[in-house]
């Protein structure tokens, strides 16, 4: 099994540091670790622990990723047979299994032998701790939004002329980056399965987006995932909390009554203390700073609550409010998230492939009043579409794909939205763009969002929309202006 990898970084994501060398990892050099996973997190977390003059037993159980690492002069060796007393530390890909549906076999191992069980972002934080203890660090989490609020924040300040490295889940593993040092921000994207390794984490800002239900095959209850994400904020010296639902509510609220920092946004009201929208206009403290009409990066009011905590974290770290309204204006959005692929007469083609599930397609759909022309499917998540049945008098039709498509057919007959079985991506995309060019509405949105995991025809949700945009491209140039 190796780790689940990264997702790889937009073309139009800021630039970061260039971090070829990396972060060297001395806080455990000298003692035997084991690690299992030799994806491109596990990778980088072997080079680092190995820089810093670690003794490394790698591990992982595909044969091609044991080959990769050993072409790279990392030491292979069968955890299976290995003396898990002389370990000081199990290092965990976070594509691995810790707790559910069942802690896989190393985590077990090290467990017995009384081993901690960690990954790459603690990893950053203990050399952070012996290296720069107050060299900025923001760390951001939720279950959607994460990217573009991570990018967000990195184009921020480099806007505001400050040296960022940008990393994380987002892209280039945190130990890849260049080392914390007190004139470097590290923004860093976390999903709750690094959160979940990731005891000591501490950052200067941490940002709190939401909870919707995920991961819960990894996690065994939503209560226990949203927990788990909580533990970004609580570490942190200041915490960016989105209070627009009931955990990350309780959150600001269990961390108030600690006495502890608490920058609250909400997107819907009310319009007093805090970060806070009127519509497009982003407020603080009742007072606009900013203005998202007709920004197409940041459209829809979803993408209004990652302004708002981008906003908050960068203004923690003292970035004024004009600077951060002129960067707000320059975002030139990511890959694969409300992303305007192309806009032909009257129809618009939006590839939104990064929404996995039903929450992040009710974020879409929010962002448009009607003529929406909706493509959807893929491996569907626990609950389906019966949460979005509330904005399906936007849709003017759906085109299923994926395994998705029966369950999915049967939502959409109880809504009365109008249909088709497409099967792929190509069909739908050829049907879709058909008819919204011969509807006659002043705008008509091809919308893909599948609110699906990409994994029944698509290796990733990136392959997902590359191929959207490649089928916008073959439809527009059978069509010559």
């Amino acid at each position: 099994m190796t780790g689940a990898p990264t997702n790889a970084p937009s073309a139009s994501a800021p630039s970061a540091v260039a971090g070829a060398a990396g972060t060297p990892v001395a806080t455990f050099a000298g003692r035997r670790v084991a690690l299992f996973g030799l994806g491109g997190s596990g990778l980088a977390t072997a080079r680092a622990l190995l820089a810093g003059g670690a003794d490394v037993a790698a591990w992982d159980d595909s044969p091609a990723s044991r080959a990769r690492a050993a072409e790279a002069g990392v030491p292979v060796v069968d955890l299976a047979g290995a003396d898990w007393s002389a370990f000081a530390a199990l290092l965990l890909s976070p594509g691995v299994p810790l707790t559910h549906p069942q802690p896989h076999w190393t985590v077990e191992r090290a467990k017995a032998a009384g081993a901690p069980v960690i990954g790459d972002i603690e990893l950053f934080c203990r050399e952070r701790a012996a290296r720069a203890p107050d060299a900025p660090f923001v760390a951001i989490t939720g279950t959607n939004g994460k990217s573009t609020t991570t990018a967000l924040i990195a184009h921020l300040l480099a806007h505001a002329g400050r040296e960022t490295a940008l990393g994380g889940n987002i892209g280039t593993a945190i130990l890849s980056l260049p080392p914390p040092a007190p004139q470097r921000t590290h923004v860093v994207e976390c999903s709750s399965y690094q959160i979940d390794l990731a005891p000591s984490l501490n950052p200067t800002v941490g940002v709190f987006l939401n909870v919707t239900p995920d991961h819960i095959d990894r996690h065994g209850t939503i209560a226990h995932y949203a927990a788990v994400k909580e533990r970004l904020v609580a570490g942190a010296q200041t915490a960016v909390i989105a209070t627009d639902d009931a955990f990350t509510a309780a959150a600001a609220a269990r961390l108030e009554a600690a006495g502890k920092p608490v920058e609250r946004v909400r997107t819907d009201g009310p319009h007093g203390a805090g970060w806070s929208c009127d519509g497009a206009r982003l407020l603080r403290d009742g007072v606009a700073f900013a203005d998202l009409a007709g920004s197409s990066s940041l459209r829809g009011r979803h993408n209004a609550q990652n302004a708002l905590c981008a906003s908050a974290a960068v203004a923690a770290l003292g970035v004024d409010l004009a600077t951060i309204a002129a960067g707000l204006a320059t975002f030139p959005g990511l890959a694969h998230r409300m992303e305007q692929v192309a806009r032909r007469g009257n129809v618009l083609f939006i590839n939104d492939s990064k929404a996995t599930n039903a929450d992040s397609a009710d974020k879409a759909l929010r962002a448009f009043p009607g003529g929406v022309f909706w493509i959807l499917g893929g491996r569907p998540k626990e609950g389906g579409i019966a949460s979005l049945n509330g904005l399906f008098a936007r849709i003017s039709k759906a085109y299923l794909i994926g395994d998705a498509t029966e369950s999915f057919a049967a939502t959409l007959e109880e809504g009365k939205v109008a249909y088709e079985r497409c099967g792929t991506l190509d069909v739908a995309l050829r049907r879709a763009a058909d008819a919204a060019a011969a509807s006659g509405l002043p705008e008509a949105v091809v919308l893909l969002s599948p609110a699906c995991a990409s994994f029944d025809q698509y290796p990733s949700f990136e392959a997902r929309g590359e191929d959207f945009r490649k089928q916008v491209a073959m439809w527009l140039a059978a069509r010559p202006q």
